[in-house]
Formats: structure tokens, C-alpha cells, sequence
């Protein structure tokens, strides 16, 4: 595990970006190709204005999308296709991108994933942490067992508050009940995973990540047990922490 923490949120995003550009690139490189899973949300904004302008061969990268809500278009306003399209996929020039569609056959979607997924390993996971502690959308109680790549899972209180209070919802009752998520045994198979984790409301979240026990109840601290594992926060999300408020 290494942990870095920044002034703000903007220098947290030029700094994993500019990471994540070298494991990239890196992997293309040797294997003449990469694989990449990303996360979405509003804590990944400044790191999405950095990532599409490093210097990759974005033609020679496949992505991943990690979550979707069940039973939303792409057109929606909170839905993250339609997030990462327009922050990601049209900025660069894609070799290909798996989105996980929520709006049809789920089980059909989630069979398509899993066989695309299966085909070779991720190189890099870009895997924030939720208020509530979760990864992707596997919230506590999470399933540490299945190794199933993408499931459906019911979203907990805590989420849906963490997706109103971050504007994408109007209230509570409009956030939907369940969604497709990449599992956290699929996620840990990942080369390299980075986390991206500003703002004061994932301090509580980031002090739990470090200092629980593993637990379901606490989702996010299944990513200490990853090999490759760095995680960027600033002075606000380290708040809680005993780390150094600066480089």
C-alpha cells in the first residue's frame, strides 16, 4: 500500500492521472495493449480533466466501466454511461469500451461483461471509495465471496444519500434500488489499482479503509489486501488520519 496525500482535490487529480498515465502506457508498451476499469462520481472529476490529456495511446486502450443503477437509461442525468462518455470516451480515441447498460436484460448484460472481462486481466482499476465505505456499488454488508465478475446488488441508505447529496437525484425515493456492479473479487484481480479519494466527506471513510479490521462492513478495506495498491487523498480526506497533511 502507498499513500499519497495533496493541498486539494486538483492536485490529488494532476498527480493519479499522471500515474495512471505511466501504468498505462507502461502496459502498452510490453504488451502492446492495456485494460482499464473505471470508476465514476463527482470525487472523480479533477482526475478525469487530467486523465484524457496524458500522454497514452488511447487507441491501444480497452476500458471497463465498473457500475451502472438498474432500470435507467443512458440518457439519464445521473446515469454513468452517460458520465463517462462525456468525460472520458469522447475526449480520447478508445482502441474499445465495455459500458454496462442498466436499462435492458440484466442478466443478459451481465453475462456479456462477464465473458469480455474473463478474456484477459485489468492493468488498471481506478477504484474510488464511497461515503459508506463502498467499492463500485458492493455496500456494506459486501460479498467478499463470489467470484463472479459483475452481480446485481441492492443499494443501501447510505448510497442512495451519497447520490442525492452529490446532485444527482432529487430526493431519496427517485435514486433507484439496485444495480449492476463489478464484485470486489473481480475488482482485487486488477494489476494496479489507484483510488482517488478528496473531500471531507470521505474522511470518515478513508479513516475506516485504514484503520478497520477486514470486514464487509466496511468494504473499501479489502483494498489493503491488494499488492499493488496506491491511494491519493487530500487534506480533507486524510483529515481523520494520522498521515501528513502534505508531500
Amino acid at each position: 500500500m502507498d499513500i499519497h496525500v495533496l493541498e486539494n482535490a486538483q492536485q490529488l487529480g494532476e498527480q493519479a492521472a499522471a500515474h495512471a498515465a505511466v501504468i498505462l502506457q507502461g502496459a502498452i508498451d510490453r504488451q502492446g495493449r492495456a485494460r482499464l476499469l473505471l470508476s465514476t462520481g463527482s470525487s472523480q472529476f479533477e482526475f478525469f480533466k487530467s486523465f484524457v490529456m496524458q500522454p497514452v495511446d488511447w487507441s491501444k486502450v480497452e476500458m471497463f466501466h465498473l457500475d451502472e443503477y438498474a432500470g435507467i437509461e443512458a440518457s439519464h442525468p445521473a446515469s454513468f454511461q452517460a458520465y463517462l462518455l462525456e468525460r472520458f470516451i469522447r475526449q480520447v480515441d478508445l482502441g474499445g469500451y465495455h459500458l454496462v447498460d442498466g436499462s435492458g436484460d440484466l442478466r443478459a448484460t451481465i453475462a456479456g461483461l462477464n465473458e469480455a472481462i474473463r478474456e484477459a486481466p485489468i492493468d488498471l482499476a481506478m477504484i474510488g471509495i464511497g461515503e459508506n465505505a463502498h467499492i463500485a456499488f458492493n455496500d456494506p454488508p459486501a460479498d467478499f465471496d463470489t467470484e463472479e465478475p459483475y452481480i446485481v446488488v441492492e443499494l443501501d441508505e447510505a448510497c442512495k444519500r451519497q447520490q442525492v447529496g452529490e446532485g444527482w437525484f432529487a430526493g431519496l425515493e427517485d435514486v433507484p434500488t439496485h444495480a449492476i456492479t463489478m464484485s470486489v473479487r473481480q475488482i482485487l484481480k486488477s494489476k494496479v489499482i489507484l483510488s482517488c479519494v478528496p473531500h471531507a466527506v470521505k474522511a470518515k471513510a478513508v479513516r475506516l479503509t485504514l484503520a478497520s479490521e477486514l470486514t464487509p462492513n466496511v468494504p473499501s478495506t479489502m483494498l489493503r489486501t491488494h499488492s499493488n495498491w496506491t491511494l491519493y487523498l487530500d487534506r480533507e480526506s486524510a483529515a481523520q488520519t494520522e498521515l501528513a497533511v502534505k508531500e
